[in-house]
């Protein structure tokens, strides 16, 4: 096949797209007057460069040069050709720095590069189609620079705007000012993407930077969530959004809305969109299907999302300049090849600023959006108190871990997936399924209501301690009719939770009226428990939700992570929420899995092994002081949610209006302020006790058949870096780590070989270097992995030691082992009352302590109370040095 020659692509392939943007198509004629000329093409037009291919006139001006070349070449590199051509045109009243036209093209008919010449930071880009005439001269009037500044000088204060989303109002702007056309904004699930926006958009709109602006979103449900934003923001002090600008909208059903709402989005002219206008100053609130659409027909939207299409939808002739702004809000959404397609098809028809909204970047979305201009991750959010942080608990199922193995003879039912006709048969052999084809292939009722079991215990224990039955959303692997997993579950928890069939509820695209069902969940009691596949994973508030099951295999990072943002979220019903929880139906492998991809799950979260004494007197003998004081700050803002109003006023007399919120946002900066006096309050005694002892506020009534499954559940162990262990194979490590590391750490050395050199800095060395390793043996952490593993609970850390390296020591408590020495040592001795009285309070700081030392009877008040150390060793006839020495070998033999 023959190359195509330039002329040929310039008159069957760019000619018609001119002619198609509004441009009338003439060959230069020597002599011509230029000023009886608009809306013209000018062909081989001269300039003392040589003859460019084409001029773009307007009312007597070139305003643009396009270089054409022929189709087999790339157009970008050529826009220098173009370049020469505009320094070489006379007679122009343009001058930008030697350049005599504003507009530069070049094209080989199928891709079109422009560059906006007047600014140095202007940046060339493909755009869709050519500009109208209108939008040239449009731009040519606009006073981008003039409205930059006036945006730079405006105080953003509106007095709902949190700190972090003024930050990324701030980012934005530097990035319209430095001409960046695309940028993505990432924040975390819950930390308001929407508002930040409408408040964005105000500013830009009021300062001119943009007037014309489309909000895209992926369902019908938020852009309605959109449309009342909009609405209900106060641009102005008693001015609503919608009475100083317009707020158009696609047509809605009336279950897109509230029940009791009484709202009429008014649908956007469709001259807005075909023809432009400089006056026009809107927000138009639409979803990226019906935008796709309006470009590219019906055929372009078929086999993405799951939405149904617009009955009232039609293709139309949308000029690229009809926007100046495009918010793309969850612009990670595009799970698939085509929705990916769809999203970056629709935003590239349009010659805008664009910018992309998410809680999870994605490769694709950063390809797209290039640069992340502002992040408000999770960890920082929970930090500063506007999202909760989360608990983890794996269940571990040996059907879900394993499969289902099925024995020859055993009987099954067999549903027919198209009928749900059911019939049964036993087994004329053997067979494995693995755990891909659970709930695909073969289901065990069992194995389901067992996990459901397991998660109404955990849910009977939160109700008893805050009063209220869990929201819970469970997360099933499939909805498809007559085998449906979905339908399953809620037939099972109907009866696993026994509260009738309102109190557990399926929303899925299949149910009738799903958005009704999503307000009913998020605005009322009941349902408590909602099963659903993915249509709860995004664009979707239950800020009350406490509880998530994923009993749903997941490997996108992205759905993974929106599906846990459902949880983060602060309570409104429920103000107390301090945090959620995840359940992992998958041993835990879910959470390992994702450990590092997600922002959520970046930091593991901690268990409250460690009490919040214990959590403040590290930080002040400065042990790992970053991690703690995070954990500080995550403890007292869950105390915040949980206290009374009581408590609140308790707190008063130690942070201004008992706000426990306020003090524990500002926490790292105090630190960092003045660390000294920032722990006095801390370590407060009385302030602690508070921490401990705070008052709560007072409660208020308010298809395997024979196949049968193992369930437990635990709550995972963490290391340093996030992974999860298994109490025996944490314990293994702990074991391995003992019988290494004995040159390493003195302690261990003692433990094992020279218990006589056993005392109070020994211990301090073992705990201190155990906790700083990457597996973080802290005696929570142990204590917690011999409780599940052995079924003993408070294990000691000498015992936990011992044992690691020697099987045969056994286990015990610190009380076990204190009361063993003292029985041992003073089975043959007589003593005084007076000895007694003094042994019994030694006994007790042991048992505490498991090391003593001379310096503990004159610093600790048990022991200084009673006279110190002058005291003790008196009644111990001078004796207690060497029984100090006798205590600790004991201890530690």
């Amino acid at each position: 096949m023959s190359e195509e020659p330039e002329v040929v692509t310039r008159k069957k392939r760019i000619d018609p797209q001119l002619r198609s943007a509004g441009w009338s198509i003439t060959l230069y004629q020597s002599g011509m007057d230029l000023s009886q000329y608009s809306k013209y093409a000018l062909e081989e037009f001269p300039t003392d460069n040589g003859p460019a291919d084409y001029a773009l006139c307007l009312e007597g001006k070139i305003v643009a040069v396009i270089e054409a070349k022929k189709l087999t070449l790339g157009p970008q590199n050529v826009l220098t050709q173009a370049e020469r051509y505009a320094q070489g045109i006379s007679k122009s009243p343009f001058n930008f720095s030697g350049f005599r036209a504003p507009f530069l093209y070049s094209t080989n008919g199928e891709i079109i590069w422009f560059h906006d010449i007047r600014n140095p930071l202007s940046r060339s880009r493909t755009i869709a189609k050519f500009h109208t005439p209108d939008a040239l001269a449009e731009r040519l009037k606009e006073k981008f620079e003039i409205s930059c500044q006036r945006l730079l000088e405006w105080e953003n204060v509106h007095p709902m705007l949190r700190p972090y989303q003024a930050e990324a109002n701030a980012a934005i702007e530097q990035a319209i000012r430095d001409r960046k056309r695309q940028m993505l904004v990432a924040m975390a699930t819950g930390t308001g993407k929407t508002y930040t926006m409408v408040n964005e958009t105000f500013r830009l709109m009021e300062s001119g930077v943009a007037k014309r602006i489309l909000f895209l979103v992926d369902r019908r449900a938020l852009a309605a969530q959109a449309v009342k934003a909009f609405a209900s923001f106060e641009a102005r002090p008693g001015l609503k959004f919608d009475k100083s600008y317009e707020v158009y909208s696609q047509r809605f059903f009336r279950e897109d809305f509230e029940d009791d709402e009484k709202f009429d989005p008014k649908v956007i002219p469709s001259n807005y969109l075909l023809e432009p206008k400089p006056g026009h100053a809107f927000v138009y609130i639409c979803t990226i299907q019906r935008m796709t659409i309006n470009l590219f027909g019906r055929n372009a939207v078929f086999g993405t999302g799951d939405e149904p299409i617009d009955e009232d939808a039609e293709q139309m002739d949308i000029p690229i300049h009809a926007f100046d702004l495009i918010i793309a809000d969850e612009c990670h959404r595009g799970y698939t090849a085509a929705e990916q397609s769809v999203w970056r098809k629709t935003l590239d028809h349009f010659d805008a600023i664009k910018i992309g909204l998410t809680a999870t970047p994605a490769a694709h979305t950063m390809a797209y959006f290039r640069e992340i201009v502002y992040r408000y991750d999770y960890a920082r959010a929970v930090g500063e108190g506007f999202l909760v942080d989360y608990d983890a608990v794996a269940l571990d199922s040996n059907v879900r871990m394993n499969g289902i193995f099925l024995q020859a003879g055993e009987q099954v039912g067999m549903i027919n997936a198209s009928s749900g006709a059911q019939s049964f048969d036993n087994m004329e052999d053997e067979r494995q399924f693995d755990t891909t084809e659970v709930e695909r292939s073969i289901t065990s009722p069992d194995s389901n209501r067992k996990i459901l079991s397991e998660i109404r215990k955990y849910a009977e224990e939160h109700e008893q301690r805050f009063g209220r039955f869990p929201k819970i959303l469970i997360f099933a692997v499939n909805d498809l009719s007559h085998t449906s997993h979905a339908d399953q579950l809620v037939d099972i928890a109907r009866d696993v939770f026994g509260k009738g069939d309102s109190f557990v509820q399926k929303i899925t695209g299949k149910v009738d009226r799903p958005l009704q069902h999503i307000r009913e969940f998020r605005n009322r009691p009941m349902p408590a428990v909602v099963v659903t596949v993915d249509m709860l994973s995004t664009g979707v508030d239950i800020p009350d939700l406490e509880f998530i099951v994923f009993l749903r295999p997941v490997k996108s990072r992205i759905l993974f992570e929106q599906m846990l943002g459902r949880g983060t979220r602060k309570g409104e019903r429920f103000t107390d929420k301090s945090h959620f929880v995840v359940f992992d139906c998958f041993g835990g492998t879910l959470l390992e899995y994702f450990r590092q991809a997600t922002g959520i799950t970046a930091e593991p979260p901690e268990k409250e092994t460690r009490s919040i004494v214990q959590v403040i007197k590290d930080i002040w003998d400065n042990r790992d002081r970053d991690y703690n004081v995070r954990i500080l700050v995550r403890r007292l803002q869950r105390i915040d949610k949980e206290m009374s109003g009581h408590a609140r006023d308790l707190f008063a007399a130690y942070v201004p209006q008992g706000n426990l919120k306020r003090y524990a946002s500002d926490l790292p900066h105090a630190f960092g302020q003045d660390f000294t006096g920032t722990m006095t309050l801390l370590r407060n005694p009385a302030f602690q006790d508070l921490l401990l002892h705070y008052p709560r506020p007072e409660r208020s009534l308010l298809v395997a058949y024979e196949n049968v499954d193992t369930v437990s559940s635990r709550y995972l162990i963490r290391d340093s870096a996030g992974h999860e262990y298994k109490p025996e194979d944490y314990l293994l490590a702990f074991s391995q780590f003992v019988k290494e590391n004995p040159e390493h750490i003195e302690a261990i050395r003692i433990l094992l070989d020279r218990p006589k050199d056993w005392g109070t800095d020994a211990l301090s060395e073992l705990k201190q270097k155990l906790a700083a390793t990457r597996y973080r043996f802290t005696v929570e952490n142990l204590q917690m992995a011999h409780k599940v593993r052995y079924n003993k609970a408070l294990v000691d850390i000498i015992s936990m030691v011992k044992h690691a390296a020697r099987e045969e020591e056994p286990l015990c408590t610190a009380e076990q082992r204190i009361h063993r020495v003292f029985d041992k040592m003073t089975v043959s001795t007589t003593l005084t009352p007076e000895q007694q009285q003094w042994l019994d309070k030694i006994r007790e700081h042991l048992i505490a302590n498991l090391s003593i030392r001379m310096d503990d009877f004159d610093s600790i008040p048990i022991f200084t109370n009673v006279g110190g150390w002058s005291k003790a060793n008196r009644v111990f006839d001078g004796q207690l040095p060497d029984l100090i020495r006798q205590w600790n070998e004991a201890i530690a033999a």
